[in-house]
């Protein structure tokens, strides 16, 4: 009889500490398998907040939804009530939809950020003849403003938020400037990972002058070069991290030197077996 009661309370003790160090977490995914085809990338869209909820963590997950995935098989369906906002991008009303589908096996659900201007009337980061999209700038602030805005919404203060692809490079700028006074993220931590994956053209002239709402303001940005490349937009990604993630095997070289002279908490690449280096990882920037 004693025993069985000193199990039960010792049960409710560990599922009491369980919740209390369980965290919120937000990954803003450039790619997920399998709503997309395969790639280091994409594995680890889906494979991380899975790894993390696994762990006892609160996750909610957002990618683009590009053109080329097949809402029919993926089974994906609008959320009316954080649909209907416009974002104002270039001087022109962009229509902003999300949609949320339910990863097959597994209890991740993904939302994606909509719009026929930017996303499902193409393909994703390149053309039919493999050329980079010359607006490639505007659909990366469309998809960071509109992640932010959909979290307004939920009302979900998230502990972390994990971005992972050069797609949300432009979220830990925000979170910093324009969106640090909403409640829901004045605590939050902002982490990104580094991918191999790359742009191959810039993100042109225009890009400072177009990512401007609120305090991010253009007049911040200029320590980096006009036009904006992949190594410019990954260093405004770590300048505005609180922690950086080796998250491949071959990053770019240029911005791990960047990363290490920024003194910023860095995770060094892992391996396979990443779950439990990813936790303490958050952990470790949670307490500081």
């Amino acid at each position: 009889m004693i025993n069985s009661l000193f199990s039960q309370l010792f049960r409710t003790f560990a599922l009491q500490n369980r919740r209390e160090m369980a965290k919120r977490i937000l990954f803003i995914n450039q790619e997920t398998i399998p709503f997309v085809p395969e790639t280091e990338l994409a594995v680890m869209g889906k494979k991380v907040p899975q790894a993390i909820q696994e762990r006892g963590c609160e996750i909610r997950t957002f990618m683009p939804k590009w053109g080329t995935i097949n809402e029919r098989r993926g089974q994906l369906h609008e959320v009316q009530r954080l649909s209907g906002m416009n974002l104002i991008i270039n001087e022109t009303d962009h229509p902003l939809v999300i949609k949320v589908a339910t990863i097959v096996g597994t209890r991740v659900q993904v939302y994606f950020i909509d719009n026929d201007d930017y996303f499902s009337k193409r393909q994703m980061l390149m053309d039919t003849n493999g050329e980079d999209y010359p607006d490639n700038g505007e659909r990366t602030i469309f998809f960071a403003r509109g992640v932010l805005e959909a979290v307004n919404k939920q009302r979900w203060a998230p502990d972390i938020i994990h971005c992972q692809g050069w797609m949300s490079a432009v979220i830990p700028f925000y979170i910093k400037t324009a969106y640090k006074d909403e409640p829901w993220f004045s605590n939050t931590k902002v982490v990104t990972s580094l991918f191999t994956k790359h742009l191959d053209k810039d993100l042109g002239l225009s890009f400072k002058e177009y990512v401007e709402y609120k305090d991010a303001k253009a007049s911040i940005l200029s320590k980096y070069g006009e036009n904006f490349n992949f190594e410019q937009l990954g260093k405004l990604a770590i300048d505005y991290s609180d922690g950086i993630i080796e998250a491949d095997a071959e990053i770019n070289q240029e911005l791990l030197d960047y990363a290490a002279a920024q003194n910023k908490p860095l995770l060094k690449f892992p391996g396979e077996d990443f779950g439990d280096a990813y936790m303490n990882f958050y952990e470790q920037l949670y307490q500081e």
